[in-house]
């Protein structure tokens, strides 16, 4: 491809920089535009991969057509299905309505996946399916449908290593990788970093109206041997940082020395790099969570067995005495117990409960003697005096007896007691 259409691929992009790899990266992306081929986009973090997907649609002859972004690490593994393909109503909880996915709206025009590498393997299945055949099923529906989509992924992770731990499959990564795009880091592009440089400088000055900062020639050099790790993007946080807080719009390398991290300084641990208490590591953010949520899981079931125990060892002791406890669930077996009685009057020798007795209205409850019952007659019993007591109206009995409603007439029907 022509320098000149190069150059002007830079200019509509705000793409900048002079590095031969870069412009190579421009040239494929120029040469496969035309063409159908599915394109993988690989580079660290921060290069700017985001520009290419776009020069790709807008000289292809899909230019007119749909063009989505989607970023596949962002979106919840439970619902990264519905929002690729679609779904039907009714097909999962919260589903309420009919759903389009992005394949079936961006029929005519280019995806660019970006982090494909996050995706489960559930849907990279759906994606090598969609790729080879351009036939997709929505979630929940057997009917399968037809898409006419360009797809342009990328990705910030090793593919080989991913593949080697089976995290990705290999079959979709050949069929992605019809034609590798590779943006290369910025420390492989010193002289670009000065361009760089004074391009944010320049639009820092003029979004703040404050004069731009130069760089001294010693200055230049050590911003140029820098490793930048953060690439593009640390460079840009770096410089409008410089120009925000310093007074002096000339930097010597004694004020940019202040603003690069030393190589040893503690940095953000990333998430492929997280480890828990045992060792193990974490690929991503969403292992992380799966394993605090696993964590919990055996916290309470751990939990669970310690009140099980608790409440087991109660039972035991209680299991023991003569008396039996107010409780609304009765066992229906046979075996006779005693229960307490209920006093008609209050004990006079506490003279203050007495003068309380006088002049709160209480009704007065009848002696039972239900000595030597079953607990099954002392349950019917006990019903037949709250259906007494309250008139045959159920919903004071019952609460009365401490059950619900619907037990109370089950136990009515059980007792026969209907005519109470």
């Amino acid at each position: 491809m022509a320098k000149q259409n190069i150059q002007q691929v830079k200019q509509r992009f705000g793409i900048i920089g002079v590095s031969p790899e870069l412009d190579r990266a421009i040239d494929v992306a120029l040469q496969v535009a035309p063409t159908d081929l599915s394109v993988l986009i690989t580079g660290e973090s921060g290069v700017g991969k985001e520009n290419f997907p776009q020069i790709i649609h807008q000289y292809s002859r899909r230019k007119h057509g749909p063009y989505f972004a989607i970023n596949c690490g962002s979106i919840p593994e439970g619902t990264i299905d519905s929002e690729l393909f679609g779904h039907e109503k009714g097909s999962f909880t919260g589903a309420t309505g009919t759903r389009k996915g992005y394949f079936e709206v961006a029929n005519g025009g280019t995806l660019f996946l970006d982090e494909v590498g996050e995706l489960p393997l559930s849907t990279q299945a759906r994606l090598l399916r969609v790729l080879e055949t351009g036939e997709f099923i929505k979630v929940g529906s057997s009917q399968v449908e037809k898409s006419d989509v360009r797809v342009v992924a990328a990705t910030n992770l090793n593919i080989a290593q991913a593949i080697e731990k089976g995290k990705f499959r290999e079959d979709l990564f050949y069929r992605l990788n019809s034609v590798p795009i590779r943006i290369p880091p910025l420390r492989d592009r010193k002289e670009d970093i000065p361009l760089l440089f004074r391009k944010f400088a320049g639009d820092c000055a003029e979004k703040y109206m404050m004069p731009p900062i130069t760089l001294t020639d010693d200055a230049r050099e050590m911003l140029k041997n820098f490793r930048w790790p953060g690439n593009v993007r640390q460079l840009k946080n770096i410089t409008e940082q410089i120009s925000v807080i310093e007074h002096e719009r000339v930097i010597t390398p004694e004020i940019l020395q202040k603003y690069l991290p030393k190589p040893d300084a503690a940095l953000p641990v990333l998430a492929s790099s997280l480890r828990d208490s045992d060792g193990k590591a974490f690929s991503s953010e969403r292992e992380i969570l799966y394993q605090v949520l696993f964590d919990m899981k055996k916290d309470i079931n751990d939990l669970k067995s310690v009140v099980k125990n608790i409440l087991e060892d109660a039972a035991s002791v209680r299991s023991d005495e003569k008396t039996v406890l107010h409780s609304p669930v009765i066992a229906q077996d046979k075996t006779t117990v005693t229960l307490p009685l209920k006093y008609e009057e209050v004990p006079q020798k506490h003279p203050h409960l007495a003068e309380i007795h006088d002049q709160a209205e209480f009704q007065e409850a009848t002696e039972v003697d239900i000595t030597n019952l079953s607990l099954e007659d002392a349950e019917k019993e006990m019903i037949s005096l709250a259906l007494e007591k309250h008139s045959g109206k159920r919903k004071l009995a019952a609460n009365e007896l401490g059950i619900s409603e619907r037990t109370l007439y089950r136990k009515i029907k059980e007792y026969n007691l209907e005519k109470l």
